[in-house]
């Protein structure tokens, strides 16, 4: 295993990129991260002591650092401006133009060390903002979901300076990392920054945004009605969710079952959020769970980033 030297992480959150150089066990000596959300930063610095803290990626021409020590670049921009669940601003969005600092202190470490490796990851965008970025960067992307290694649907860009495969499938699904409850689907649906807002029925089944779990029977087919003919026949299903296809047979029981009583649903908890991004639980623990949903809505998700570092460091 080679050792890398130092880290410089941008936009740094949770710092899951540290967790991640932990996980796949690379090793390195000084880990720098930039970050500007102080509940993030107390939660880095609870779990990571060790670290040193830089302040606003804009201010990076002030940084007291030796570069030439450094032999990772790691960052997520933020994806504002690109995500399709925005409003799509691209480059006009001064939140995704911060890529481009990104790209600044990159070739300002090639200056002094050409061998840098790097690592950048972003949202799944509009096709002209994806080539930019590529082309500024000089390599193509590779695009992982992390329901390969998790149980949540969070599709992502990374770009990086090695080869780099998708992770094999782990099988893992949404049932695997509830506290209690049901819910309708193997994976989640992708957890963002606003997440701690909570979400409704609504939202769920027409928008598919922000995950809920629920405390009857499951949703959708939430159960099987006491009467005679085929299993399809019997299902009752939730009066918020999409009923199955209405046939024309009409009469004898063929019409689609709805169900009648309340039901009761609530978000993901903050450690079920922590379980979906992979990240050790109890991690984000000493804030407020808004906070908490923040941050981790923010972050990435670790076993992916693990995966990437093994393949191009390990």
């Amino acid at each position: 295993m080679q050792k890398i030297g130092n880290v410089l992480s941008l936009f740094d959150g949770l710092s899951g990129g540290q967790i991640a150089l932990k996980r796949a066990g690379i090793d390195y000596d000084q880990y720098y991260a930039s970050e500007v959300d102080k509940y993030a930063i107390d939660i880095a610095k609870k779990n990571n002591p060790e670290m040193m803290h830089l302040g606003d990626v804009t201010k990076w021409r002030e940084w007291d650092i030796d570069w030439s020590k450094i032999g990772l670049l790691i960052g997520g921009s933020p994806c504002q401006g690109f995500s399709f669940a925005g409003k799509r601003l691209n480059f006009d969005d001064p939140r995704s133009k911060l890529f481009f600092v990104y790209v600044d202190i990159l070739n300002h470490i090639r200056a002094v060390n050409p061998n840098v490796k790097f690592m950048l990851e972003n949202v799944k965008m509009k096709k002209e903002s994806l080539d930019v970025i590529s082309e500024t960067l000089g390599v193509q992307p590779v695009f992982i979901n992390s329901a390969t290694v998790s149980a949540q649907n969070r599709q992502r860009y990374y770009w990086t300076n090695w080869a780099v495969t998708v992770p094999e499938d782990r099988g893992i699904v949404l049932g695997d990392v509830l506290e209690n409850g049901v819910v309708d689907r193997d994976k989640s649906f992708c957890i963002d920054a606003n997440y701690f807002k909570g979400g409704n029925l609504k939202q769920y089944f027409e928008k598919h945004r922000r995950q809920l779990v629920f405390s009857a029977n499951g949703l959708c087919h939430v159960g099987d009605a006491d009467l005679n003919g085929h299993d399809l026949l019997k299902r009752v299903y939730h009066p918020a969710g999409k009923a199955p296809t209405v046939n024309t047979g009409g009469g004898g029981n063929t019409e689609p079952k709805v169900l009648v009583a309340p039901d009761k649903w609530r978000k993901l908890t903050p450690l079920e959020c922590e379980r979906l991004q992979t990240v050790p639980e109890g991690y984000t623990e000493g804030v407020s769970n808004s906070q908490r949903y923040r941050m981790l809505g923010n972050g990435w998700t670790v076993d992916v980033i693990a995966h990437i570092f093994e393949e191009g460091m390990a």
